[in-house]
């Protein structure tokens, strides 16, 4: 909103909250720090990211195709407008400004408006990448590159998207016309859900199971799932390409920029150049098929993808907690029962919101689980270069550790922040619940996360086979230098050596040390697995059976290793130790989440026998204690990941406190404000004429 002039109700000047106003709350707050938020912001971004950031936001935030203000009062067409206009506008910038790929990134994070060129930006683009020949570079690439071409990526269908394997939709090889046949052949073979598809993208990478002719008698075949480059509009006229059924799927929860669509297709014929082949072919003249070499060259972009994901949760859960903690700091509400009365007799002041022990441990694990993926996802982008480095060497044994680490990491990471954005809603009252607050918004747009690119409870089973391999590998021959070879193996081989192991700590002091988690939380994957397992192999259970099971012992290796990516840091990240102040605030952040986590999965670690009752009351009680150790530093620590208000676009977060001004603005906003409606039940008319709503304000 560029002035109140244009707002349809006017507020008298000077109509402020009443008692100590949020501003000066929050520099009280600030001013407990024990370290320097400025400090810590570096070293979670580097000099580099900062520089960045600082020389994108203004442009972002003051470009009229960026506008945020009036995005809840628009109708789902508008907002799809606004998001193509937002599209648009992002390439004309990177071009007049000349911005790298790291720039973009950076500018569409801090914009934050998911739109039409989502898909095209991201999945599009890097199987187009990852998955063409040099001529397809050329003839694909490039253009979409240059935004001359805009693409979808079409997987899902109506009936099928976790289960690629089970995809309906086919694509036929004709040797004699050189050409592919793709076909829809039912309303379930349908594909559904593809962003951009509905009414922006003119090609498409279409998954689609190949059948080739066989070499001895032209039999038809069925290869698997194969990607296929798929023209859908005409690029000038945006007219329907001929065979092509394509449509808009409606509103969803979240997205309302994106045009979620489905597309049918009838006897589409594509030449054989739109197969990508870098890894499969299929000869032009014969339909002869060679696959792949390796059945996991796939492996490579999904892990990048989830690695990715696991990045973008962290922020997630860090501007959960910023709106939350800042305004629970502001919010005042109900006095403490026991705190004294004053001087003069008077009943004490409410207090903060943020001064419940309730609140704390609800709010304060999302700002310490932000940190633990923090170092997790740098870990797994260090991982993934590694894996990919020796993949070029034609080294494949980096892949299947990454790989399943990614996917429990993708699951666990999603679930996490999901649940954390909805609980840090909660934690905000009534006003949560309004769109004002930023968090009801992120929620609907965030959730997808959680079901696309493997849904997040499906796809511990990735992590699951490869768990039940390690451990049975282990138990044949825990001597084998593949068994020493990453930490999974490393933690497995420990629990076969001495699977009655016990916790060793007795004091709350003995929490201190970082190693105690890392073991604990060791011993508890291990433990679940070698259960697992023992139920498969021996018991003869159904797969279908172990599901559970399965991801519990995916939840428990993934949360192994948040713990330990956190405990190396503390224990050894020599920049961190040259900072003392933000080195001893980031210790009381792990052990919080250790603490936290350890709590809250407290019967596996009971039901294995490393931990015992007593034990787990300490662990209990020293979780309490660190919620009230945090306190003080809560504000000065979402300070720390410098989320701007642009982003966050938050009445409630907002770094300026001034939260009660930006409810009552927003409200004001609000075009219902603009009618006066009839409500006479005997009369048609619904408006009688436009409100006057200085009138009603100026009586206050």
């Amino acid at each position: 909103m560029s002035s109140s002039d244009h707002l349809p109700v006017q507020i008298p000047d000077g109509f402020a909250p009443l008692g100590t106003s949020g501003t000066r709350l929050l520099e009280i707050e600030r001013a407990k720090a024990s370290f320097s938020p400025a400090e810590l912001r570096e070293y979670i971004y580097g000099n580099e990211y900062l520089e960045r950031q600082s020389r994108i936001l203004p442009i972002v935030e003051n470009e009229p195709a960026f506008d945020k203000s009036q995005i809840h009062y628009m109708s789902r067409g508008d907002k799809y407008r606004h998001g193509l206009r937002k599209d648009k506008r992002m390439v004309q910038l990177t071009r007049e400004h000349g911005w790298s790929a790291e720039d973009v990134k950076v500018a569409e994070e801090l914009v934050d408006m998911p739109a039409a060129f989502g898909l095209h930006n991201s999945m599009f683009l890097k199987t187009l990448r990852s998955q063409s020949n040099d001529e397809q570079q050329e003839l694909f690439t490039k253009p979409a590159e240059n935004f001359e071409i805009i693409g979808c990526y079409a997987q899902t269908e109506l009936g099928h998207g976790s289960n690629v394997q089970g995809l309906e939709t086919t694509a036929t090889y004709r040797p004699e016309t050189k050409s592919f046949i793709i076909n829809t052949p039912g309303m379930s073979s349908m594909k559904w859900w593809i962003g951009g598809l509905g009414r922006t993208a003119d090609h498409a990478v279409v998954m689609a199971q190949l059948y080739t002719p066989d070499g001895k008698d032209g039999k038809l075949v069925k290869r698997g799932p194969f990607p296929f480059v798929v023209p859908l509009r005409d690029r000038k006229t945006r007219e329907l390409l001929p065979g092509r059924t394509v449509m808009d799927i409606g509103p969803k929860a979240g997205y309302p920029m994106t045009d979620n669509g489905t597309a049918i297709f009838n006897n589409v014929e594509i030449p054989h150049i739109n197969f990508l082949a870098k890894f499969a072919n299929v000869d032009p003249e014969s339909g002869r098929f060679t696959a792949p070499k390796h059945d996991k060259v796939a492996y490579g972009t999904m892990t990048f993808i989830r690695a990715n994901i696991v990045q973008q949760a962290r922020m997630i859960l860090a501007r959960s907690a910023t709106v939350a903690i800042r305004y629970c700091a502001v919010r005042r509400q109900f006095a403490d029962r026991d705190a004294p009365q004053t001087d003069d007799g008077r009943k004490p002041s409410e207090s903060q919101v943020l001064n419940y022990l309730l609140v704390q441990a609800r709010i304060f694990p999302p700002l310490v689980q932000a940190f633990a993926l923090h170092y997790t996802g740098r870990a797994m982008m260090t991982a993934y270069n590694a894996s990919q480095a020796a993949l070029e060497e034609g080294d494949f044994s980096l892949l299947a550790d990454v790989h399943a680490s990614s996917s429990g990491l993708k699951s666990l990471s999603t679930i996490m922040a999901s649940n954390a954005i909805e609980e840090c809603r909660r934690a905000c009252g009534g006003h949560g619940y309004s769109l004002s607050g930023g968090l009801a918004s992120l929620y609907a747009d965030y959730l997808p996360q959680v079901t696309w690119e493997g849904d997040s409870y499906m796809i511990s089973q990735q992590t699951g086979r490869y768990l039940f391999k390690t451990m049975r590998s282990v138990l044949a021959d825990r001597n084998s230098p593949a068994n020493k070879a990453n930490d999974t193996a490393q933690y497995i081989t420990r629990y076969v050596d001495n699977p009655n192991a016990k916790a060793p700590f007795k004091y709350a002091g003995d929490l201190s040390d970082p190693q105690i988690f890392v073991d604990a939380f060791a011993h508890r994957a291990a433990y679940l697995t070698a259960t697992a397992l023992r139920k498969r192999d021996i018991e003869k259970r159904t797969w279908n059976d172990l599901l559970i099971d399965i991801f519990r012992m995916s939840t428990a290796h993934s949360q192994f290793i948040l713990v330990n990516n956190f405990a190396q840091a503390i224990m050894h990240d020599e920049e961190l130790a040259s900072k003392p102040a933000v080195h001893r605030i980031m210790t009381t952040c792990f052990e919080l989440f250790a603490c936290y986590t350890m709590d809250t999965e407290a019967s596996e670690f009971l039901s294995s026998g490393y931990l015992q009752p007593k034990q787990h009351e300490l662990l209990r009680s020293r979780t309490h204690a660190l919620l009230a150790e945090l306190r003080p530093q809560a504000v000065p620590l979402v300070d720390a990941w410098g989320c701007p208000d642009y982003l966050l676009n938050s009445a409630l977060g907002r770094a300026d406190g001034n939260v009660y001004p930006a409810l009552v603005r927003f409200a004001q906003g609000e075009p219902l404000n603009e009618t006066r409606f009839n409500v006479a039940i005997d009369e048609d008319e619904l408006e009688v004429g436009k409100e006057q709503g200085v009138r009603a304000w100026t009586k206050l």
